[in-house]
């Protein structure tokens, strides 16, 4: 993990595959944990925790940087119907590693053949995440910004 923060053309962040793959796309931003179980919604994509900052927002698609998952093992079933039906993030970084997202994505790859990349980042090039809006994610863990 790198100790320079990333802006557009500079060089990538470099986080820990704990799901490897490739995604690219806009970057939605939390600072706060996120409870799938009660928080999202597998059947629109909707962040529907009142009290989330991210509430109302679509995770579908999008490059979900949340620190961690919050509550119990419900958010990988939760996270798994959304892969199901489509409406899951297209990737997840998180500031260190999440065991309940890396469980559902890898059990998503043997059920349905889609696996959403889950990289694990330092606190602080979490923290850089802040201010990017787009991404890419190589296989190999590096996040480029532009």
């Amino acid at each position: 993990m790198s100790d320079e923060p990333t802006t557009p053309g500079s060089d990538p962040l470099i986080g820990r595959a704990l799901v490897a793959g490739a995604a690219e796309g806009a970057v939605l931003y939390s600072s706060e944990p996120l409870s799938f179980w009660g928080g999202y919604d597998a059947e629109t994509g909707e962040i529907i925790d009142r009290r989330h900052p991210l509430a109302g927002r679509t995770g579908t698609g999008r490059i979900m940087a949340i620190p961690a998952t919050r509550g119990s093992s419900t958010t990988t079933a939760v996270l798994l119907e959304a892969i199901r039906r489509g409406t899951a993030p297209a990737a997840f970084l998180t500031r260190g590693p999440d065991t309940f997202l890396a469980l559902a994505a890898i059990v998503a790859a043997q059920l349905y053949g889609r696996t959403p990349p889950v990289v694990a980042l330092s606190p602080r090039d979490f923290e850089t995440l802040r201010a990017i809006t787009r991404i890419r994610l190589e296989e190999t863990g590096a996040i480029f910004a532009y």
